[in-house]
């Protein structure tokens, strides 16, 4: 749960001023209006005995009906989880809730500044009914573990493309999403030409130290147990960050001739994304080589956006749509089975598994991003020409705090306009605004 407040200050430190309580309220109310579905309907659709060719869970568990007292894995040896022979339901129950509830969450950065509180709640309602939950049914429910006879999902075990935690079902789920609706939305009110810099640059940070500590919950608690497997998943969450970091900060110096503090703070959560579906089926030496990779890939990635007028303004597809795929991919070339008993995979090409898993692991990005990307666009789209999803130029130009909270994050009233006109101006990086004068 500590991950989607810290990707709250995350987030709200990357916008403006005037859109930072905006920011926030749109993490905090995924943490309400998912948990509410999760338990109606979600974990059912999810982890529920399939109904749908591996496409949909059943309804055995709705309202967390056969789930109070009893357990889960019990003699399951489902990939990727060996586990134990058995734990709590509803401790499953409650860990799964908390991936369902990032993944909207961080659909949020790309359309910072400009969305209707209530139109962005209409779209998480219904995208994580429409998208999440049976996605994470395809990638997250494995044969047998929430019933002896129970069949899970396609990606888990028809193709057997391998995701520990969630690189498909969160990350490219939720970049594929985000880049609907930064089409659907359209680009802010002086858009590229008047820089939108961070306002506060101390709470992106933040945000990235409470996510690589919860990430660790994130990656290594998925493997269920403690054990070797959850040693390892640690392991490689830590290196893969790192290097990432340092991929992210290297492309900088060299192509901007100087390292910058969000920069940091991005390519740190950019290896966190491309090792969350590999942590379980790869060495450390792997973690390092796919945290650099997805460092640099994701570094260069973000400066798209201006080439092709791609109003993403927090970063989201070139973060965690690039990573995901980075991520996901390159199990294809550092998967090692003897990581992981339950691998349901074959080894990546680096370990003499040819390019078999490549292919499905390619195929499993494929479908996730086609699937969520198709349904986020229609559902934009309806939001936009129904409630409405975006706030006019006018309430943009005041600040979208006011005109949908009527709050500010600040108040400076007391300051005085000669105190405020001697106000350092935040720092500009390189890599993500052009120069120019602070809105």
């Amino acid at each position: 749960m500590l991950m989607t407040p810290g990707l709250a200050f995350f987030y709200g430190g990357m916008t403006r001023s005037k859109s930072v309580l905006n920011m926030l309220m749109m993490s905090t109310i995924c943490l309400a209006v998912v948990s509410v579905l999760w338990a109606l309907y979600g974990y059912s659709w999810a982890f529920g005995n399939d109904v749908g060719g591996g496409l949909l869970g059943g309804g055995e568990f709705a309202g967390l009906a056969n789930t109070v007292g009893a357990m889960v894995g019990v003699g399951s040896d489902s990939a990727p989880w060996p586990g134990p022979d058995a734990l709590p339901a509803l401790a499953f129950v409650m860990f799964q809730l908390m991936f369902a509830v990032i993944t909207p969450a961080l659909i949020s950065g790309a359309v910072a500044d400009r969305t209707k509180f209530w139109g962005w709640t209409a779209f998480v309602v219904l995208w994580v009914t429409i998208v999440y939950y049976p996605v994470a049914h395809w990638v997250f429910a494995f044969d047998g573990f929430t019933g002896p006879d129970n069949v899970g999902g396609w990606i888990a075990n028809t193709l057997k493309a391998e995701d520990f935690a969630g690189g498909t079902a969160v990350h490219i789920n939720a970049g594929a999403a985000a880049l609907a609706l930064a089409i659907v939305l359209g680009k802010r009110r002086g858009w590229p030409r008047e820089p939108m810099r961070p306002h506060n640059l101390p709470f992106v940070l933040l945000g990235m130290a409470l996510l690589w500590f919860g990430w660790f919950g994130f990656n290594a608690g998925s493997a269920l147990a403690a054990g070797d497997l959850a040693a390892t998943v640690f392991t490689n969450t830590m290196l893969a960050t790192a290097t990432a970091l340092i991929g992210w900060l290297l492309v900088e110096q060299f192509r901007d001739g100087r390292p910058t503090t969000l920069g940091a703070a991005s390519g740190a959560v950019a290896g966190l994304v491309a090792i969350t579906p590999a942590c379980g089926f790869v060495r450390p030496v792997g973690a390092l080589a796919i945290g650099l990779i997805a460092g640099a890939v994701c570094a260069l990635a973000v400066g798209l956006k201006f080439r092709f007028g791609l109003d993403d303004s927090l970063d989201v597809v070139g973060v965690h749509l690039v990573g995901g795929i980075v991520g996901t991919l390159l199990i294809g070339f550092f998967g090692d089975n003897s990581v992981n008993s339950a691998a349901a995979g074959d080894n990546g090409l680096f370990y003499g598994g040819g390019l078999v898993q490549l292919g499905r692991q390619a195929l499993a990005a494929g479908a996730v991003l086609l699937y969520s990307f198709v349904v986020a666009l229609v559902l934009g789209y309806l939001i936009k020409v129904t409630i409405g999803f975006r706030i006019d130029e006018e309430n943009e130009a005041t600040g979208i705090d006011e005109t949908e909270h009527a709050e500010t994050a600040y108040d400076f009233s007391s300051l005085g306009t000669r105190a405020l006109a001697g106000a350092s101006r935040p720092a500009t990086p390189a890599t993500r605004e052009p120069v120019g004068e602070t809105r």
